[in-house]
C-alpha cells in the first residue's frame, strides 16, 4: 500500500473537508482523467484497488499517472477501549480529495478503452467521479 517514507509528525489532526479544488483541476501528463465531484478521504486500499482495475484495462499499451498521495495519518483505538488515555496509534493513511481534483490520468489508449476503464475504476472509489479529457471530444 502506499504511505509515506517520513512525516514531520506522526499523528495529525481531522481537519476541514470544505472547498473546491485549486490546484490539481486540470489533466497535465495524460490525455483522460478520473476527476473528483465530490469531498472525502481516499485510503491508500482505494487507490491501490482504482490503480489495478486501471492497468487491467491498458495492458500493457498506456501509461498510468497517479496525481493523489496519502500523506494524512488516521489513528484508532481498538475495540472496546475506555475514553481517555490519549490518541491511538497510526491506524491508515488518506489522501484529502477536493471536488475538481484530478485523481488518475491516462494516455496511449482509444477514448473507447479509456472511457470503459475510469468508468470502472470510479466504482471502487467512494465518492461520484467523471471522466475528463484534456482535448474536448
Amino acid at each position: 500500500m502506499l504511505m509515506p517514507k517520513k512525516l514531520k509528525y506522526r499523528k495529525s489532526h481531522k481537519g476541514k473537508r470544505g472547498g473546491k479544488a485549486s490546484r490539481m483541476i486540470d489533466v497535465s501528463f495524460g490525455d483522460y482523467g478520473l476527476k473528483s465531484l465530490e469531498s472525502c478521504w481516499v485510503t491508500s486500499r482505494q487507490i491501490e484497488a482504482t490503480r489495478r482495475v486501471l492497468t487491467r484495462y491498458i495492458k500493457k499499451g498506456g501509461k498510468i499517472w497517479i496525481r493523489v498521495f496519502p500523506h494524512k495519518p488516521v489513528t484508532g483505538k481498538s475495540g472496546e477501549v475506555p475514553m481517555g488515555k490519549g490518541k491511538g496509534a497510526v491506524d491508515h493513511y488518506v489522501a484529502v480529495v477536493k471536488p475538481g481534483m484530478i485523481l488518475f490520468e491516462m494516455e496511449g489508449i482509444t477514448v473507447e478503452t479509456a472511457r470503459t476503464a475510469i468508468v470502472s475504476a470510479a466504482q471502487k472509489l467512494p465518492i461520484k467521479c467523471q471522466f475528463v479529457t484534456k482535448k474536448p471530444l
